[in-house]
């Protein structure tokens, strides 16, 4: 094992996050499926997800370069048959996690726990039924609970939630903040709202406002440097606002590449000017396409977006391809 790469900003690289499926069973209103595109709704299998050698072969290679951490997210990636497996066959020294709906956690977070998941986070975005309806299109509610619960028992305590905020949920984040004091083994994670990788700018909301609320009503706060995020302990609960939205410092610290359910490496979630496939996966392959990634990484704000003279982001110039001129 090698030290983390790092890009020409200084940033190592230690983590990744891979996309098992752009398939899911829930139609959320503000998904942005990991960068991938619309590929909402219960879909077949597809041919071109990556198959539980090719996933577990990039890990190995990751795990080469010191990379000491996999979240595996989707689609819901527990769509996948081979989950466990690819889970038990994660290299040792990888901190694994998962991003889930919860729906599929009865029954199955046991046997996770069992092959070697650590951590995961549950999307949960309302504690009414009918609200989570609303936000999720789906009549879910219950099997999230269950989930949740389920993964808890099983040992995977905190469990973080994971909650969008948006003109839909904004309402709904007092009573969240709420439950993860009133529960033992829960977290809460407000994630603010991404315009850019929706398309419906209408639904933003100003998360400086949740800050300032969590600010008035926290026992404590914590500070963490990296990524400049803010940790709010509220009569016991841990609540944490992850705001990456023209977050400069986020950017700068970001360790993280990712992988996309049909084997693309990209350096960042915003981007999809920056997919590098891994051919047929070959450790060669890998390797290299691992190498090009990372050294081709850029912050996105502060960097491949930058600030013009009214204030607003705007693709920095020499990240704009300029067309071939005619001889």
């Amino acid at each position: 094992m090698t030290a983390p790469l790092s890009d020409e900003f200084g940033r190592e690289v230690t983590g990744v996050r891979v996309s098992l499926t752009d398939r899911c069973n829930f139609d959320c209103v503000y998904c942005h499926n990991e960068g991938l595109g619309d590929t909402r709704g219960p879909m077949d299998p597809q041919d071109h997800e990556m198959s539980t050698d090719d996933v577990v072969r990039f890990l190995e290679v990751a795990a080469e370069f010191g990379v000491d951490s996999v979240k595996f997210t989707g689609g819901e990636p527990m769509l996948r048959d081979d989950l466990t497996e690819i889970i038990r066959r994660t290299p040792e020294q990888m901190e694994t996690s998962m991003t889930t709906n919860g729906t599929f956690l009865p029954g199955r977070a046991p046997e996770l726990v069992d092959a070697g998941l650590d951590r995961v986070n549950v999307s949960q975005d309302a504690l009414d039924p009918e609200a989570f309806a609303e936000v999720t299109q789906s009549g879910a509610y219950e099997q999230v609970l269950e989930g949740v619960r389920c993964a808890v028992d099983a040992g995977l305590d905190p469990v973080k939630l994971n909650m969008v905020v948006f003109e839909h949920t904004a309402g709904y984040v007092e009573g969240m903040v709420d439950h993860v004091a009133e529960n033992d083994g829960l977290q809460l994670q407000l994630i603010e709202y991404m315009p850019e990788l929706t398309g419906r700018p209408e639904w933003n909301i100003d998360i400086d406002r949740v800050h300032d609320w969590l600010s008035d009503i926290a026992d404590r706060i914590e500070h963490r440097e990296m990524h400049d995020r803010r940790r709010y302990w509220v009569d016991g609960g841990m609540v944490e606002i992850v705001d990456p939205v023209e977050n400069e410092t986020f950017c700068a610290n970001c360790g993280r590449v990712r992988v996309t359910h049909e084997g693309y490496l990209k350096g960042c979630l915003n981007r999809n000017d920056d997919l590098v496939s891994m051919g047929e996966m070959t450790r060669a392959e890998i390797r290299e396409t691992f190498r090009e990634v990372v050294a081709e990484r850029v912050p996105y704000y502060g960097e491949y977006l930058v600030e013009n003279e009214y204030g607003e982001y705007e693709i920095n110039e020499k990240y704009i391809e300029t067309p071939p001129t005619a001889d």
